[in-house]
């Protein structure tokens, strides 16, 4: 026993003697940690990787809330904002024609990559305004424009303005209908006399003769985009004068036409916007422009860079860039033959077998 002990305490010696001669243990290899390429040192950051195309949209007159051209378009901008990811602003001025070229010019100023203007009167301080910032690409809606970093929105308003005319001729002399008399009259409100409101007038004008030749149009101007009150002046001495339906062109002042309809039991028909849930029953119908799919567009080439200056988008009957409203409200109350007609002339005009004036390209 005492010898087992004794060799013990040895081999214990040998190790700790072994230990302090700086025998240390085999040391053992260590992951090799990646260093940073001068080509990943190069790469964009996230927030450089995320820079988001920037859209700024300057609305018309009347504004915002007018349940027309302006809050289509600005549909259309909300709509790219959440589908498309782009940066939007909407500019808004008490006076967007007399400070046309300031807010041109502030838009592109800062820093926006598309600047869409909805406001007609903007095609002169553009063509000025344009080509002192040739990296901002710029669109007007309504009017064409020269310009290399300009793209301009025709919509075809006169064929589908025709097709209202032609309804509200038929509807003006239908029996049996409390809404209407039997005298051949019809009316349309515009917001300001120039060729943009008259295409529609004269696309409007043209329907309505074509069904009845007899057909007689009153036409009156607001020279207002926002005032209710004066388009309800005007619609009541049109139904005064013996008119059964009035179409409006005059922005949010078409509310007070809406309201004239509604008192005197007759009928209206609305613009740019399906505007028939306004005073349902009292708007025939409203001859949509589809402003909101032509702002969606516009944003959707800019972000797969397919957006052109010096271009012209037209956008009509057959691009179903225009139309008519699907009557929600009215179409049980008209006979079949009524709206087989405007079907019929609708394919007319797509064939080319009905020519509508485009009072715009006579200027």
């Amino acid at each position: 026993m005492k010898k087992h002990i004794v060799l013990y305490l040895l081999v214990a010696l040998s190790l700790l003697l072994a230990s302090c001669a700086g025998q240390t243990p085999t040391p053992q290899p260590q992951p090799e940690q990646p260093q940073a390429t001068q080509t990943e040192a190069a790469q964009p950051t996230k927030a450089e990787a995320a820079k988001k195309p920037r859209v700024a949209m300057i609305t018309a007159q009347g504004g915002l809330g007018d349940r027309s051209y302006n809050d289509s378009g600005y549909e259309g901008l909300m709509r790219a904002q959440k589908d498309l990811g782009v940066e939007v602003k909407v500019i808004e001025s008490a006076d967007p024609v007399g400070e046309g070229e300031q807010l041109l010019r502030t838009a592109a100023e800062s820093g926006y990559d598309l600047v869409i203007t909805l406001e007609y009167s903007h095609f002169d301080p553009l063509a000025r305004v344009a080509p002192d910032y040739p990296n901002t690409t710029f669109a007007i809606l309504n009017i064409a424009v020269e310009g290399d970093n300009v793209v301009s929105v025709i919509f075809k308003e006169h064929e589908a303005s025709f097709l209202a005319g032609a309804l509200a001729a038929m509807v003006t002399t239908m029996e049996g209908n409390e809404l209407v008399n039997p005298e051949p009259i019809i009316g349309a409100i515009g917001g300001t006399k120039s060729p943009g409101i008259d295409k529609f007038i004269v696309g409007y004008t043209e329907g309505a003769q074509f069904i009845n030749p007899d057909v007689k149009v009153l036409t009156a101007y607001s020279n207002s985009f926002g005032d209710p009150a004066k388009g309800r002046e005007l619609a009541l001495a049109m139904y005064e004068q013996g008119a059964d339906v009035v179409f409006q062109i005059a922005g949010g002042t078409g509310e007070g036409v809406f309201q004239a309809a509604e008192e005197t039991k007759h009928y209206a028909i609305g613009v740019d916007s399906d505007q028939d849930y306004i005073k349902p029953g009292y708007i025939l119908t409203s001859m949509i422009k589809r402003v909101d799919n032509a702002v969606y567009d516009l944003c959707s080439r800019l972000v797969n860079g397919t957006l052109k200056g010096g271009t012209i988008i037209e956008y009509g009957l057959k691009e179903e860039g225009v139309g008519l409203s699907p009557m929600k409200y009215t179409r049980d109350k008209l006979p079949a033959e009524f709206l087989n007609k405007v079907e019929e002339l609708k394919t007319k005009i797509i064939n080319g077998e009905i020519k509508v004036t485009d009072i715009t390209k006579q200027q």
